[in-house]
C-alpha cells in the first residue's frame, strides 16, 4: 500500500490541472506546505488522512464541490460516507485549522486589512442550516438562502478567507426542533446581519498573528457610532460603510457645518467637494494591472452618541473619526462614503484600504466559486463550518499557485500609532 507522501504525490498532476499551473511550478509543492500547518491541529492521523483528501478533492473535483462528488473524483466512491462523517460527525475543531490557514497565508503575503464581505448562498431547501427568507444588501433584493459572513486577509495582489461566521435568524435560534437537528452551540442566539459581521471581524483579530490590521467593512452600517466604538474598545482599527444620509458632525472649524450640528454625510462632504485631490489604486480585473484615479476627500467628524473629541482611545479617539468620500465622477455626489476610527490616516492611504474589496470580489469569482464556498450540501451547523474552512483552503492553493513570481510577499510593517501600516502609505 502507498504511503500518504507517495498519494499526495501520485495527485499532483491533477492539482496542477485544478490550479491552473503547469508541472514544472510544483503546485503540489506548495500544497503539501499547506497540508503540513493545516492539518498539524488534528489530533489522529486518521482523521489528518480525510483532511488532505476532502481538499484534494476540492482541487481536483469538476462541478459542484459535493462529497459524492469529491469521493468520484478521487476515484474512490467508497469514500463518500468517511468523507461525510469526517465533515458532518466528527470531533475536530475548525478554529485551529482556520488560525493555521491564516498564519501560512500571511507569511505568503502579508495582508493589508482584513476585509468583512458578506456571501449569500442560495439554497432550494429548508433544512440547511441558517436558511432563511433575506434580504442581500450588496444586491438589493431579496432571495432564499443562507448568509454568512467571510475575513478575508487581503493585499493588493491576494486575498483569502481565513474565518467565517454563519448569520442565524430568529427562524432558526428560536426553533427548539431545528437547533437540535442542525447542532447549533447552545451559546449561540439571534443577531442581526450587523452584528454578525462585527463579531466575525472580532473573532478572527483574535486569533490572527503578526501586526494587527485595519478591518474594512464591506456592509452599510446603521450603528456607526458603536461599531467604530467597539472595534476602538478591543484596539482595532476599523473602516466601515456608511450611507447617504448618515448624520455626523463637522469637527474642523474652518470648514461649511461646523456649529450647526449632525448633518448627513453627503451633504458634508458635497460642502468641501473643492479639497479632493486625486488618489491611484489598482483594480484587480486588469490586466497589468493599470492604476486607476478617483478623487477623494476627508473631514474629521464626531461619530453619533460619541464623547467629546480629542478623548484618548486606544485605536484612535474615543468621539473623533474621518470621513471619507471617493468620486468616481467629479460632476456627480461622492459614489462611496466611509468612516474610520483612525482620524489621522491620510485619504490616499483610506482610499486604497477600502479598495481592497474589489480584490476580494475579484477573487471569490476566480478562486473561490471554483473551490466549493457556496457548495456543501448538508445541514449541520459544524458541517457547514468544516466545509467552508478547507473550501476556503482550497481556495489559497488555487490563488496562491496563481501568485506572479513578480509579486513577492509585501513587507510585514509595524502599524503606525494613528495610521495603518505603512505598506499602504506609499
Amino acid at each position: 500500500m502507498d504511503t500518504l507522501r507517495d498519494r499526495r504525490r501520485s495527485d499532483t498532476g491533477r492539482t496542477a490541472a485544478a490550479v491552473g499551473r503547469p508541472h514544472g511550478r510544483r503546485p503540489g509543492e506548495r500544497s503539501e506546505d499547506l497540508y503540513d500547518v493545516l492539518f498539524a491541529s488534528l489530533a489522529r492521523r486518521d482523521q489528518r488522512l480525510k483532511g488532505e483528501q476532502y481538499l484534494r478533492g476540492l482541487l481536483v473535483a469538476e462541478g459542484r464541490k459535493s462529497i459524492r462528488n469529491i469521493a468520484a473524483h478521487l476515484g474512490e466512491a467508497a469514500m463518500e460516507q468517511s468523507l461525510h462523517h469526517f465533515v458532518s460527525s466528527s470531533t475536530w475543531d475548525w478554529m485551529p485549522v482556520r488560525a493555521a490557514l491564516a498564519a501560512h497565508t500571511g507569511r505568503r503575503v502579508a495582508p493589508h486589512a482584513l476585509v468583512v464581505r458578506l456571501l449569500s448562498i442560495p439554497k432550494t431547501g429548508e433544512r440547511s442550516v441558517g436558511v432563511d427568507r433575506s434580504v442581500d444588501p450588496h444586491l438589493g433584493h431579496a432571495f432564499r438562502g443562507q448568509q454568512a459572513f467571510g475575513v478575508w486577509q487581503a493585499a493588493p495582489a491576494l486575498s483569502v478567507p481565513v474565518h467565517w461566521r454563519l448569520h442565524l435568524p430568529e427562524s432558526w435560534t428560536e426553533d427548539g426542533l431545528r437547533r437540535r437537528r442542525a447542532e447549533i452551540p447552545a451559546e449561540l442566539g439571534p443577531e442581526t446581519l450587523e452584528e454578525c459581521a462585527v463579531e466575525a471581524a472580532l473573532e478572527a483579530v483574535r486569533f490572527a498573528s503578526g501586526p494587527r490590521r485595519p478591518v474594512v467593512l464591506d456592509l452599510p452600517v446603521s450603528r456607526v457610532g458603536a461599531v467604530l466604538r467597539q472595534f476602538a474598545a478591543a484596539g482595532v482599527p476599523a473602516v466601515v460603510r456608511v450611507g447617504a444620509e448618515t448624520r455626523f458632525t463637522m469637527e474642523e472649524p474652518a470648514l461649511p457645518g461646523h456649529g450647526r450640528g449632525p448633518l448627513p454625510a453627503h451633504r458634508l462632504l458635497s460642502s468641501v467637494a473643492g479639497l479632493r485631490r486625486p488618489a491611484t489604486w489598482t483594480d484587480p480585473a486588469v490586466v497589468g494591472p493599470l492604476p486607476r484615479t478617483s478623487l477623494v476627500a476627508a473631514v474629521r467628524v464626531s461619530l453619533p452618541g460619541a464623547a467629546p473629541a480629542g478623548a484618548a482611545g486606544t485605536a484612535g479617539t474615543a468621539g473623533g473619526a474621518l470621513l471619507l468620500g471617493e468620486w468616481t465622477d467629479a460632476r456627480s455626489g461622492p459614489a462611496a462614503l466611509w468612516v474610520t476610527n483612525t482620524p489621522r490616516v491620510r485619504p490616499e492611504t483610506l482610499l486604497r484600504t477600502t479598495r481592497l474589496t474589489a480584490r476580494v470580489d475579484h477573487d471569490l469569482d476566480r478562486y473561490g466559486e471554483a473551490a466549493g464556498l457556496r457548495d456543501f450540501e448538508g445541514r449541520s451547523f459544524r458541517g457547514w463550518h468544516r466545509h467552508i474552512t478547507l473550501a476556503s483552503a482550497a481556495h489559497a492553493v488555487r490563488a496562491l499557485a496563481d501568485l506572479a513570481p513578480a509579486a513577492r510577499p509585501y513587507p510585514t510593517a509595524p502599524a503606525r500609532r494613528t495610521g495603518y501600516p505603512s505598506a499602504l502609505s506609499a
